[in-house]
């Protein structure tokens, strides 16, 4: 049998894909066929269900100290749009968010690498946003993130993770992976947490009961060999610990960048990628299509190619249209069930941990 035969067999009857198979996935040209294999997966892992929650971005700074080239969102603090978040302003925006959307399950906050702001600054704004809001899930802070912080107050990464928890943090996004490979992240992001340290935060956060993401940043200057030995890092991973609640791949926006001679990659690049990530990933429940990186048609057409999450209503985000991104800044809850319903499937609102709070009828 050829490769793509062996790793179809292998996909049918639960096995995992070796690298030399993925990668014969990737490189023929039968979408279709991916799209087929990848849903199959799909629906043995979450059935006729596609998830989505209602939540808030906030992003706290653009002000950093990585300048990485890779980054339309960060600055320096003399730049015009330069700007920073107190505590009174950011529980302001709780506070409003809560009483405008009760059924609110989920506050997603990040930044970028303040370089004057003490780690205590981010601590008193974990804490201040639990009390203001108890009962919604706060997840919060790249690794890179938490590299920073724990530079800047020179404590280790498990004790910044320990005093966040302690302080009201439930979860990590993940983000910040971009590519796990030092080559590459020594060109698009020099300044910014190594493919080890990136490592160390996610597990550090696993044996600490924090859960998070796993995230990809792709079409930039990475090939395809490096996207899936980082796919292959992140299933290892979730080997040792089990603390990835979903998988997010985002497409690279190259506007504003230092790599503004890049195109962004094509749709059909999009959906080999969700397919891929789902066939790859065994042990990963969740891949999400990120509508606002994706755009929503091609978010709701990931659904075919073994998506199951949408993620949410955002309401508002920063750092993606920075770059150039030219999809809403936030979606109803009634848009995102009338996409997924369109599909076949149904629309499950969900907490953080997926747990299913409201199931769409299904009926037109």
């Amino acid at each position: 049998m050829n490769p793509i035969e062996i790793a179809s067999e292998k996909i049918s009857s639960g096995g995992r894909l070796n690298f030399a198979e993925a990668l014969a996935l990737y490189q023929q040209n039968d979408i279709l066929r991916l799209a087929s294999l990848a849903r199959s997966v799909k629906e043995r892992k979450s059935g006729n269900h596609v998830y989505y929650n209602v939540n808030r971005h906030i992003n706290l700074t653009n002000i950093c100290v990585s300048g990485c080239p890779l980054c339309a969102f960060g600055c320096k603090a003399e730049h015009s749009r330069a700007y920073v978040m107190e505590k009174a302003e950011v529980i302001e925006i709780v506070s409003k968010t809560v009483e405008e959307t009760p059924d609110l399950s989920e506050i997603h906050m990040v930044s970028a690498l303040h370089p004057d702001k003490p780690f205590s600054y981010y601590l008193e704004i974990v804490a201040a946003v639990k009390a203001a809001a108890p009962q919604v899930h706060l997840k919060a802070f790249t690794p890179v993130e938490i590299v920073h912080f724990a530079t800047i107050s020179k404590l280790s990464i498990r004790t910044v993770l320990e005093q966040l928890k302690a302080a009201g943090l439930d979860s990590l996004p993940g983000g910040g992976a971009e590519i796990l490979d030092d080559t590459i992240r020594k060109i698009i992001c020099p300044n910014k947490a190594s493919k080890a340290e990136w490592i160390d935060v996610i597990t550090t956060a696993h044996s600490l009961g924090l859960p998070t993401n796993a995230t990809m940043l792709y079409g930039h200057i990475e090939t395809i060999e490096q996207r899936i030995k980082h796919l292959i890092t992140l299933r290892d991973i979730q080997d040792q610990t089990g603390g990835f609640q979903a998988f997010v791949a985002f497409p690279f926006h190259p506007a504003n960048t230092g790599f503004t001679q890049l195109q962004r990659v094509s749709s059909w690049e999009d959906l080999k990628m969700i397919a891929l990530a789902r066939l790859i990933l065994d042990n990963f429940d969740h891949i999400k299509a990120f509508w606002m990186m994706l755009t929503l048609p091609i978010a709701q057409l990931a659904l075919a190619f073994g998506a199951d999450d949408l993620d949410g209503t955002v309401v508002e985000e920063k750092i993606i249209h920075a770059a150039g991104a030219t999809t809403k800044t936030g979606i109803t809850k009634k848009e995102i069930i009338s996409f997924v319903e369109e599909t076949g499937y149904l629309a499950v609102e969900r907490d953080t941990f997926y747990h299913p709070l409201k199931i769409s009828s299904g009926v037109k």
